[in-house]
């Protein structure tokens, strides 16, 4: 018997939000537009919205409203456009950068600052959480390889602790993920932020296990082909004790650049 396809296709609405400079429009364009680091350095500041729909593993539409982060426009999504902005979203995206000077909550910035990282975090939680309550929240440390590596764990440990103490009524389901542009980190934060929006994930996972008792294998994980985030795994135990845990992320990054070698 024939579906149809748009009983198969499901939408979800991804703000991806954070001060200018943050990387937002980097990390999307490695991820979804098949970049590498070092081109990314050509792209210019986010005007407005920028909107991008992806279609992921088949039958799930990603549209991904890219927010330039300058105050003006910050400004206009949480007054004038705000129901437009913030009503029937899935996945909020909030990138900090880690070498913010601005990340403190001051309600009186000094001269020639804008408004704190964190104050205006608050704004857009408040603004989720009357627009889309049900909405899940992705905080991204992003940077972290500006950061010497020896007090790289407590500066991650001290934003991630700001954030979620500012997270409101998220806070239970806040995820916050340390990112570089220049490692597997970046993968890691964004397969699993894909991971919470795809449907049927249950259904894809009964097939892997199939799979796996079929070819006796000690691990199955299923990419996705344009991105090459890990969409989920299926694993024995000898599989679940390999001791490298970044395997995934790091099979992600090797295969697109090699697919970008080859372009």
């Amino acid at each position: 018997m024939e579906v149809s396809k748009k009983t198969k296709q499901e939408k979800k609405k991804v703000l991806l939000m954070g001060k200018s400079g943050a990387g937002k429009s980097s990390m999307r364009s490695i991820i979804f537009s098949n970049h590498v680091a070092k081109d990314v350095r050509r792209l210019g500041a986010t005007i407005d919205v920028d909107k991008k729909r992806v279609k992921f593993l088949g039958n799930l539409l990603l549209d991904i409203w890219d927010c330039g982060g300058q105050d003006a426009f910050t400004e206009s999504y949480l007054t004038s456009q705000k129901s437009y902005v913030f009503s029937e979203v899935g996945v909020l995206i909030y990138v900090f950068d880690i070498e913010s000077t601005d990340f403190s909550s001051a309600e009186n910035p000094p001269p020639g600052h804008s408004d704190g990282d964190l104050r205006t975090f608050d704004a857009v939680i408040a603004a989720l959480a009357e627009y889309s309550p049900k909405a899940r929240i992705f905080a991204l440390v992003h940077k972290i390889d500006l950061v010497s590596g020896s007090f790289r764990p407590a500066v991650i440990h001290d934003k991630s602790q700001a954030i979620r103490a500012h997270s409101g009524p998220f806070v239970s389901n806040i995820g916050i993920d340390a990112t570089s542009i220049w490692d597997e980190s970046l993968y890691r934060a964004w397969g699993s932020i894909v991971n919470s929006l795809m449907p049927n994930l249950d259904i894809i996972e009964i097939g892997l296990r199939d799979l796996q008792a079929v070819t006796e294998a000690e691990e199955v994980v299923l990419f996705e082909q344009s991105t090459f985030l890990t969409v989920t795994r299926i694993g024995t135990p000898v599989g679940d004790d390999n001791p490298n845990h970044d395997r995934y992320e790091r099979l992600s990054n090797i295969i697109k650049t090699f697919k970008n070698s080859l372009s």
